[in-house]
């Protein structure tokens, strides 16, 4: 029993490898890198009749969106301001089940209405990020909410995608239809996998916005907590000691 064990022992360890894990996804960087550098234009609501103001400017690493969110006077509710880049993003597919991730910073922590939103499959983004599925053809553009810290320093912020919905209200930017709700509404891997827009939102409550964007990420989930492999290999030093283990065991 003693050998059949040790045998069994030496056929686990010898084809035990490393457990893969993957790496975040960055979607947006302003660093220069080709791939993940894009350039963001400010939209504001006076498009919409609207008096709130905004900028959007790049200093040497980050973006930095300012301005006021004030009532839209025909609505008697308050408007937006909003960065946005089009492009050709990273496949982020293998993230579906993670998170989209913040690197901000902002003087306005108190704000409470910064939103993000990432377009896929839309036909048009802007057309779908103005319309948010309320109107015919502009399902596409996901939407999710986010808080910012207090601090100097620069934060993560973790934005799971299973909070994002296509199905929002243009008036107010909430969710009409949470993608818990409506399996339609959701953001999937396939459309992770072919992103056309990033947004940033300043929407749905007045206030004075400063906001600071270092990059966007997409984050896959971490390993389940309550999962217990049947091996756990720390290192290539225990990887030696379990094997020479199992060698002496079958020498017995």
């Amino acid at each position: 029993a003693m050998l059949a064990f040790a045998a069994t022992v030496k056929q686990v360890l010898s084809t035990a490898t490393t457990p893969t894990v993957l790496a975040s996804i960055p979607l947006v960087t302003f660093d220069g890198e080709k791939a993940t550098t894009h350039e963001f234009v400010e939209l504001n609501d006076p498009v919409m009749g609207g008096r709130s103001s905004g900028t959007w400017s790049v200093m040497p690493t980050f973006g930095v969106m300012d301005g006021e969110v004030v009532d839209v006077p025909s609505l008697q509710a308050p408007g937006f301001i909003k960065a946005a880049a089009d492009g050709a993003f990273p496949d982020a597919a293998s993230a579906s089940a993670g998170a989209l991730e913040l690197e901000v910073r902002s003087t306005t922590p108190q704000y409470a209405g910064f939103r993000v939103s990432l377009a896929a499959g839309a036909v048009a983004p802007p057309y779908s990020c103005a319309g948010g599925g309320s109107i015919p053809l502009s399902r596409g553009c996901y939407k999710a909410k986010f808080s910012v810290p207090a601090g100097d320093g620069w934060h993560a912020v973790s934005v799971p995608f299973a909070s994002f919905s296509d199905l929002w209200s243009p008036a107010t930017g909430e969710h009409t239809k949470e993608c818990s709700e409506d399996a339609s509404a959701c953001l999937t891997a396939k459309k992770l996998s072919s992103l056309q827009r990033v947004e940033l939102w300043a929407e749905g409550a007045v206030g004075k916005v400063h906001l600071e964007l270092k990059s966007v990420s997409a984050v896959p989930a971490a390993p389940h907590p309550n999962s217990t492999p049947l091996l756990t290999v720390s290192s290539p030093a225990a990887l030696a000691a379990a094997a020479a283990l199992a060698a002496a065991a079958q020498r017995s």
